[in-house]
């Protein structure tokens, strides 16, 4: 995709990069306001290169489906992708981070989507090869229903214990004694949790098992798991909507779907002690807190840090190392040079984190692998 492909000697990587510092740069000076509202999409249509069509002999569709978690920044960038190419269509369906990974498995999909890295055993499934590329990050925030309360603080063992069905009240003293003055109701809490494989319960469960070992010995980590209390909902979108119409509520959410959404976020207790709401601050912090692997398999179960956000995430899209139609690896390519480097201008926007610039590195490194037998260069 990028550095052994590129032409007149010049890496494909440093050209990458030089334009993504050049959006960085463009986008902290505010842009010259050319952005034009989209319909369908959230937060509208990215300013884009005039469009061109790529030389795929003929239109190409790429199918894709996964994680729920980054739907709302991938609807916006793959509508995008092909304005810019507009013969090149992507399609994505959000159907959970489970779903997903089997898919891309059986070979019925072109690329996966999982918040969850593939393990070694589903990875060896593969006879194509398997590139695990992070595009972006987030928060899972904890969102709640409780009109009248706002800046909701949660101790960490105080949500592990909602979750575990210990606590069941909102006015428990345990909540009480770390919310001083907030009139807490005499209500009991509804626990909203992932009914579906969800790369998102994975990232969650994960977290949940460092900080407790009630949870690690109990419920466990997974991408499904059995929860004690509750009622279960389909993918992101289902949780925010069930949270949204049951009082007493709480659930956990990606960070872009809870603020799009309106719903109050509680502000959860770090490793240092500290209190944190979610922004998009104290997830790069988190963010900063941790070294991706040369594999790119970088887990985050509780990060180091007096301003980091507990519980972020990378996630990641799953990628063919061999596709056997040239014109679905050179789109592939040009889908993933996309969201390295405009993409990323609007990760903040809807609530996602941007990479750090060593990340793009990494990530565009491993795109390199890609069908290189077809010595593609992206025009």
């Amino acid at each position: 995709m990028f550095s052994n492909k590129f032409v007149a000697n010049k890496s494909r990587i440093a050209s990458l990069l030089s334009v993504l510092a050049l959006t960085v740069a463009l986008a902290a000076c505010g842009g010259e306001g050319n952005d034009t509202a989209g319909e369908g999409t959230p937060g509208g249509a990215t300013d884009v290169a005039a469009s061109t069509k790529l030389d795929l002999g003929g239109d190409v569709d790429l199918n894709g489906a996964g994680a729920s978690f980054p739907a709302l920044l991938y609807q916006r960038w793959f509508k995008d992708v092909s304005a810019k190419y507009p013969n090149l269509r992507v399609n994505y369906q959000s159907v959970g981070s489970g779903a997903g990974v089997r898919q891309f498995i059986e070979g019925t999909v072109d690329f996966g989507a999982s918040d969850v890295a593939m393990e070694d055993e589903e990875i060896a499934k593969v006879t194509r090869g398997v590139l695990l590329l992070p595009v972006t990050a987030g928060s899972i925030v904890f969102a709640y229903n409780l009109p009248g309360v706002d800046n909701l603080q949660l101790p960490r063992a105080v949500y592990t214990d909602i979750l575990l069905g210990k606590i069941t009240k909102w006015n428990d003293p345990k909540i009480a004694a770390a919310n001083p003055g907030v009139n807490l109701p005499d209500q009991n809490i509804t626990v909203i949790y992932r009914s579906d494989g969800s790369g998102t319960t994975g990232v969650l469960t994960k977290h949940l098992s460092a900080v407790s070992e009630a949870w690690k010995s109990g419920p466990g980590e997974g991408k499904t798991v059995s929860w004690p209390t509750g009622i279960g909902a389909k993918g992101n979108e289902g949780v925010t909507a069930q949270i949204k119409q049951t009082a007493g509520s709480i659930g956990y959410v990606e960070y872009g779907y809870a603020n799009s959404q309106n719903l109050t976020m509680a502000a959860m207790e770090n490793k240092a002690g500290k209190f944190i709401a979610p922004n998009d601050e104290a997830a790069s912090k988190a963010l900063e807190a941790v070294e991706l692997p040369e594999n790119l398999r970088g887990f985050i179960d509780d990060p180091e840090g007096e301003g980091s956000y507990p519980i972020v995430t990378y996630t990641w899209i799953l990628a063919y190392e061999k596709y056997d139609n040239p014109a679905k690896a050179k789109a592939m390519e040009a889908t993933i040079e996309y969201a390295l480097t405009e993409g990323q201008k609007v990760a903040s926007e809807l609530g996602y984190v941007p990479l750090p610039q060593n990340v793009v590195e990494k990530v565009a490194a491993a795109a390199d692998k890609i069908s290189p037998e077809y010595n593609i260069a992206i025009k």
